[in-house]
């Protein structure tokens, strides 16, 4: 009796585990996600994550009401941190997005600087547009499109997440078969039709207009190119082989000039062929074909002398991803003369049809192949494939997706950060004119440093420049954040388009990598960084206030030096184990809270900033002289930098010690020299350097100059005309004393 009751226990306990695991193996998406049932609150089953891409089901009885699914597994766009932002969307039936929650995000923005909270609010907007609508972030869109505010200070970051939602609820969407439109791959990043070749819209132009938009390609090879191309091959047996070298005397002579163009837009067929011609052409495709144009001059045809009817050309091919098109004899169309303004005469040239339903798209890159044949024997030939790319032009593709300015076109494949960049353009130039001022002021800094008064006007208003646009609307501070980022891209996984994504950030960097190898860390400290132009914005205002500055003793400044050098290994410390720890700890940097952020921020980090601001006002840039790890890490970037513009004389140190005393860091030392590495690059030293009125051997050199030119400037005051000039006195003459006159 004990033996049954315990096996019937045993089976019982057995039994309620397996319904256990059953339940745990077949729980829908509603176990992890609850909020869900209240979206679909008429759903009767949740089904769990599964497909391609993968989506969990949610149905009503039998019917499928909707589908929910994680970015991360549909759609992981990297952010600016380098991991993607991790979505949960819900989608109807009819193609509505009925529910976003981010549940992963690494953001560095909002880790400690924006909240976190105007990511979720941002994702929330989402909440009713349909997964083929164009989304715009920003606004500015053209006609069709929606807009949808951009995150203040983090517009990289909604853009990354605006195509992260919008691709993957379109590609589960087209997958499921809830919408008509194209999967992402085909479509674009919003969620646009796909791209196809223009069949509107001409514009008269001639052969040099053509040649150089990218509409007609070229593809030039001479003999000796060609011949070289086979060295170490064994030569031709055959006295007429066109692949053979030229003879000595004779020059490379042409083997084959060869230009290709997609003749199906109207502005490159119409141009080309005639308005008759291209009515034809047009005529004899059918919809959806492609009209590849070639011409050649030279010794080679790329039809081939060989070629028979009913076979495949085997000299010219396209390939496109991997995948070869070849042409046969049905596939050739007879080309004729053209009116086109400029364009040459061509011993040979065809029109090749791509027919429609192969795979090939004319509004993406493709190559076109050209194979050459040397025969080594009567029977037996080697090959070698030259290859010349084509890219359709912008202009010729509709539906290509407008970029987040809705300001013009940019391909339906076009990466996030080309629309990033595309959206500021206008910020890039800016920028980028900006900092040739700087190149400008530089370069000729001997002549601007000896106008004092020039001097001053170009660095305040650069510095206004630097702070009010590069720094409070441009949000382009550096910070030792991103030298800790690229740090860890380059030990782990690295890509450009992390790094991209901030077009002002990166193009700073760019030109701060240079200026450091030529001149060390001053340059970005001295002329670019927001906030050390807000400090000495505020300390010239102070000085001009008669506001007391105090300065720390020598021996202390110079070992305040080593703080911001302890914290930048502090903080690189902290990297190696967890980035996001280490841009928590980089809080000491203020320039979230008071650039970025324009001070609008809890107590704590706003009084933090506001005090450094308010110390720079009796001290001259103190967060930069002994805080700064940015600074840090460029003093050591830039140690070794190859050029020293700043001059001195042999007289500099001793005796006289003016640069020493002035410079507004302390980077001079009593001996004279330069410190390099915590130099800013201010120039005010250059200023001493050619102020006639302070620099010791200038004032020395200007008084010699001026106690020789006095006589001369004596002599020419008296002799200039207007001036009466009396008769000198002349003293009188005493008559010499006679022997009369002398006394006994």
């Amino acid at each position: 009796m004990r033996a049954p009751r315990c096996r019937g226990w045993f089976v019982g306990l057995m039994v309620l585990a397996a319904l256990l695991q059953a339940g745990t193996v077949f729980a829908g998406i509603d176990a992890r996600y609850p909020e869900l049932r209240k979206v679909f609150p008429e759903a009767t089953a949740f089904g769990d994550i599964e497909g391609t891409p993968p989506a969990a089901a949610i149905r009503r009885d039998n019917e499928v009401i909707g589908y929910a699914f994680e970015t991360g597994m549909v759609a992981p766009i990297p952010a600016y941190s380098g991991k993607p932002i991790n979505v949960l969307v819900a989608i109807g039936s009819d193609g509505s997005i009925r529910h976003t929650r981010v549940l992963y995000q690494d953001e560095p923005i909002l880790l400690v600087g924006i909240p976190v909270q105007k990511l979720y609010d941002f994702v929330a907007r989402y909440i009713g547009h349909g997964v083929d609508d164009r989304i715009v972030v920003g606004g500015g869109g053209d006609a069709g499109t929606v807009n949808i505010d951009a995150i203040s200070g983090a517009t990289v970051t909604a853009m990354v997440a605006n195509d992260t939602i919008m691709n993957a609820a379109l590609e589960v969407a087209a997958s499921r078969h809830l919408t008509q439109g194209e999967q992402p791959a085909a479509a674009d990043a919003a969620g646009a039709a796909a791209p196809h070749v223009r069949t509107d819209g001409f514009e008269q132009a001639d052969w040099p207009a053509l040649t150089r938009s990218g509409a007609i390609a070229h593809l030039q090879l001479s003999r000796q190119a060609v011949a070289d191309s086979f060295k170490g091959e064994q030569p031709s047996s055959l006295a007429d082989d066109p692949t053979a070298p030229p003879p000595a005397g004779h020059g490379a002579g042409t083997f084959i000039d060869l230009y290709f163009a997609d003749v199906t837009p109207p502005t490159v067929g119409r141009n080309l062929l005639g308005d008759a011609a291209y009515a034809e052409l047009m005529q004899r495709l059918a919809p959806g074909d492609t009209a590849v144009a070639l011409m050649a001059n030279g010794i080679y045809s790329f039809k081939g002398l060989g070629y028979v009817r009913g076979g495949v050309f085997d000299r010219v091919h396209l390939l496109q991803d991997g995948k070869l098109t070849l042409f046969k004899d049905s596939d050739q169309l007879p080309m004729g003369d053209s009116p086109l303004a400029g364009k040459p005469a061509f011993a040979e040239q065809a029109i090749f049809r791509v027919r429609h339903g192969g795979g090939f798209d004319a509004t993406r890159p493709w190559t076109l192949q050209l194979l050459v044949r040397r025969q080594t024997g009567p029977l037996d030939s080697i090959y070698h494939t030259f290859t010349g790319d084509y890219r359709m032009p912008v202009a010729y593709i509709a539906g290509a997706g407008t970029t987040t300015s809705g300001g013009g076109m940019l391909p339906a494949n076009a990466p996030l950060w080309a629309k990033v960049w595309y959206a500021r353009r206008y910020d890039i130039a800016v920028l980028v004119a900006g900092l040739g001022v700087l190149l400008v002021i530089l370069t000729f800094q001997d002549w601007i440093v000896k106008r004092k008064r020039l001097f001053e006007r170009l660095r305040v208003g650069f510095l206004i420049y630097t702070l009010v646009f590069i720094g409070w609307y441009g949000l382009a501070q550096l910070s030792v954040v991103n030298i800790l980022t690229f740090i860890q891209s380059v030990l782990h996984a690295f890509r450009w388009s992390t790094f991209l994504m901030d077009p002002l950030v990166f193009i700073l960097w760019v030109f701060v990598a240079v200026m450091l190898l030529l001149f060390g860390r001053g340059i970005y400290c001295g002329w670019l960084c927001p906030f050390g132009a807000l400090q000495e914005l505020v300390s010239r205002v102070a000085r001009r206030l008669k506001v007391p500055q105090v300065e720390v003793p020598p021996f202390v400044h110079e070992r305040l030096w080593a703080v911001k050098y302890i914290i930048l290994l502090g903080l690189f410390g902290l990297s190696l184990q967890s980035v996001g720890l280490a841009e928590r700890f980089a809080e000491v940097e203020p320039f979230k809270t008071a650039i970025i952020l324009h001070f609008a921020r809890s107590w704590g980090y706003v009084l933090f900033a506001v005090g450094l601001v308010v110390v720079s006002a009796f001290n001259h840039r103190f967060y930069c002289r002994y805080v700064c790890p940015l600074g840090a890490g460029l003093a050591v970037s830039g140690k070794f930098h190859l050029f020293e513009w700043l001059r001195r004389r042999k007289e500099c140190g001793h005796p006289c010690q003016i640069c020493t005393v002035e410079c507004p860091v302390k980077a001079i030392d009593p001996l004279g020299k330069i410190n390099y590495n915590e130099c800013v690059y201010c120039l005010e030293c250059q200023v001493n350097y050619a102020d006639d009125h302070k620099c010791p051997p200038l004032v020395q050199r200007r008084k010699i100059h001026e106690r020789a030119e006095r006589p001369a400037r004596a002599a020419a005051v008296l002799m200039s005309p207007g001036i009466n000039h009396p008769v000198p006195l002349r003293p009188p003459v005493r008559p010499s004393p006679t022997t009369e006159d002398a006394t006994p």
